[in-house]
Order: C-alpha cells, then structure tokens, then sequence
C-alpha cells in the first residue's frame, strides 16, 4: 500500500505543468503589483485629502454650485497667492467658506481706478480666473498683518469676501485658519480634473501659488493597479478556461 501513496504523491511533472508554472509565478506577482498600487494610491488619497460641496458660486467659473472639490490638508503658513483654499473664521460665521489668496501678511492690496484693477504692493495683478473682467466693487486699500491673508472670490460681483469684512482686521483672516488647498474637482464627472495652478502672482516676490501634491500620480497608481489586476484576474480566467476545454476534448 505505501508503495501506491508514493508513486501517486510522486507523479512525473508533465510538459503542460512545467510550463504554467511560469505563468502562475507572473499572474502572482502581476495581482501583488496591482494590489500595491491601487492600496497604496487610495491611501494616499485618503490620508492627503478631503471633499468639500461647493454652496455658492462665489467662485465661478473655477469652481461652481454644486460641486465636490478635493482639497489637500494643508496650514495657512504653506499657501501663497493665487491658492484657492478652504477656511473657517469665526468673525466670518464660523462657515467653511472657499475663496482665493490674493494677498499675504506684508502685502498692500487695492483696487484702484476707473475698472478696479486688483493691485498688490502697487502691482497690478492680471486675472484671467475671474467671472469677469472690469470694475468689481467699491475701491478700498489694506495693508495685510503679518500671519494674515486678504481672500477674494473669482466671482468679484457676487462674493461676500475680504471686501465685505473690511471693518474687522482689514478684511483678513487668520493664516492658522486655513484647512486645506483645493487641487481638483471630483464631482459631476462631466468637470472631473484638477485645479489649473494660478500664475497670476508669479511675477511678485514673496509666497506664489504651491505646487500640485500628489494627487494626480496617487489618482493614475489606483487606476492603474485596478486595470492590472481586472486584466490579469480576465487573463489567467480565460487561460484556466482553455485549459479545461483543452483537456475536454483530449478525452
């Protein structure tokens, strides 16, 4: 009887074994590669970032009523102007509100003018994310503390912003008060992308607009290991499948 157990236990490996081995050690790693990348892509994402709904059209065009923003978790002291962040002051109610820097502590900001060009430290800033161009509001002209930011909404005409607090420290909010940076619209699908980086204040000295984080190449590493393990789990699906039909029609 044991002589039996041994020969079965010790089957010759055939010609069609030896060669799946290879293509099950591919399909192993190629599953793993996968699982990493989309693990640790989404993870990324989910540690670096926060959705936030968009209410108002404060920030239109750039960001509209309705929509579901990505901002990544940032302080008031790693932002420049141009950034489009999340806040909340209390002196402005307390709300989570989503508006533009467009001054920082140091810095005088003004309108000026017969069309009420935004003017930074004398500069005259040129705009192209606004709603509209032209005149956009009463003139005014403050000198932003230091740890302080001066936030404007792209949609000058219909945004309760810095302007309308001006009573209150110049307008400004508190750097500390600062969440998050907005870097991509998630939602509706049909405005999914990122957030172009402004250059409108690139020519200024001090703090610019930041740099992308890394949500685009965290986005492409969870797609990407997603597809690789669909298309490996679909190959060695079909291949088993072959096999069978294979060992069907041989007996």
């Amino acid at each position: 009887m044991s002589s039996v157990v041994e020969q079965t236990a010790d089957r010759p490996v055939t010609p069609a074994r030896e060669r799946r081995r290879p293509a099950a050690v591919l399909q192993g790693v190629a599953l793993a590669l996968g699982l990493v990348l989309m693990i640790g892509g989404f993870a990324l994402i989910a540690v670096d970032y926060r959705p936030y709904n968009i209410p108002t059209a404060s920030m239109h065009p750039t960001l509209q009523v309705g929509d579901t923003v990505l901002a990544r978790k940032t302080d008031g002291g790693a932002v420049g102007r141009g950034d489009v962040v999340v806040f909340r002051d209390q002196a402005w109610g307390g709300e989570l509100m989503v508006k533009r820097v467009v001054a920082v502590g140091g810095d005088t900001v003004a309108t000026s003018g017969d069309n009420r060009r935004l003017t930074v430290n004398g500069q005259p800033v040129d705009e192209p994310y606004l709603a509209t161009q032209g005149r956009q509001g009463e003139s005014f002209s403050v000198t932003v503390p230091q740890g302080r930011l001066f936030l404007l909404g792209d949609n000058r005409v219909g945004s309760l912003d810095s302007r309308t607090h001006l009573e209150a420290d110049g307008g400004t909010v508190p750097a500390d008060a600062v969440e998050a940076r907005v870097e991509a619209t998630l939602k509706p699908f049909g405005r999914t992308g990122l957030l172009d980086r402004s250059t409108a204040f690139d020519a200024f000295t001090g703090p610019k607009a930041s740099q992308p984080g890394p949500l685009e190449p965290a986005a492409y590493a969870t797609v990407a290991g997603a597809a690789l393990i669909l298309v490996t789990s679909a190959v060695g699906g079909v291949a088993g499948l072959a096999r069978r039909l294979r060992r069907g029609r041989s007996s």
